[in-house]
């Protein structure tokens, strides 16, 4: 019965129990197919990684990602979490280094700096925001989230489809307190989003007390089996690029940290970064540090 090495990490928090939960699959060559979403379910995860020889030598890695519910093209929590695996394995994770991932959406230059025993990295997106159709009304999110449609932002920085490589709804509600309120209807998401462009709904409000560059989400993914998300670092991305898009300032580089998860038990902290040129965005950063938790192996029949 064949047996495959396997560790996990908490991902986008500093110490253990915190994060989004990842199992990284460091050598994932002889997996059968039919096997990778079937592991991917047992752990139960956001998200199982399974790391391949890279198609183009100069890379790392080729890594595939997956949901309960389906392959992805690109995801940030894997991302962070399966370069440090790696870093870790190269016996050098005590160094700094680039790495570069063969992810869905291509390649993904990942720094990885050694920062004791919680590990610290950041990618730059293969692909910069793509804007999606026209959002729901506010009526229409309100009851999604079982909300009131006078606490969800309008205006300039009312909702917008995003993707980075993957697509989200953001969607900006009034303060901190509304936020934790939200919760999802089932019902309605069927009725009205399933089939749409960005079917998941990425949440944040501003937290004004602890400072204007400070936020606050959460995210719903029921499209791939995840009721909320603690960390997704794929929809902070996008979070980077609204938020860029609407200051006033055309050239610079602007940072922001997003804190998910507190809802869930499991607080995690994204550290987020966006250039601007001449108005225009030009590169989208995505960081956070990891610690590893668990190690094993899984047999398979």
């Amino acid at each position: 019965m064949p047996e495959y090495h396997y560790v996990t990490l908490d991902v986008f928090t500093d110490r253990p129990f915190g994060g989004n939960q990842l199992a990284v699959f460091l050598d994932a060559t002889g997996i059968p197919e039919s096997a990778l979403l079937e592991i991917t379910r047992e752990f139960n995860f956001s998200e199982t990684t399974f790391c391949y020889p890279p198609t183009d030598k100069a890379n790392t890695a080729r890594v595939r990602i997956f949901t309960p519910g389906a392959e992805v093209p690109f995801a940030g929590h894997p991302t962070v979490g399966t370069a440090i695996a790696l870093q870790a394995t190269r016996g050098q994770g005590s160094a700094d280094a680039t790495l570069v991932l063969e992810e869905g959406v291509g390649p993904i230059s990942v720094i990885v700096r050694a920062d004791g025993p919680a590990p610290f990295a950041q990618f730059s997106v293969a692909k910069l925001p793509e804007l999606g159709p026209l959002a729901p009304t506010r009526n229409t999110l309100a009851e999604i989230l079982s909300l009131d449609s006078e606490e969800i932002v309008s205006g300039v920085s009312a909702p917008q489809a995003i993707s980075c490589g993957l697509p989200f709804l953001m969607v900006g509600v009034k303060t901190v307190e509304a936020l934790g309120r939200a919760r999802l209807r089932i019902d309605q998401w069927e009725t009205t989003m399933r089939n749409s462009w960005a079917p998941d709904l990425f949440v944040f409000a501003a937290d004004t007390e602890r400072g204007t560059a400070q936020y606050r989400a959460r995210c719903f993914v029921p499209s791939m089996s995840v009721p909320e998300d603690p960390a997704t670092g794929s929809a902070s991305a996008c979070l980077a690029g609204f938020l860029a898009a609407r200051l006033p300032k055309r050239t610079g580089t602007f940072g922001w940290t997003v804190t998910q998860g507190v809802e869930m038990g499991r607080p995690s902290r994204i550290e987020i970064e966006a250039d601007k040129v001449d108005g225009a965005i030009t590169a989208i950063r995505v960081g956070g540090h990891a610690v590893f938790m668990m190690e094993g192996t899984i047999r398979l029949p």
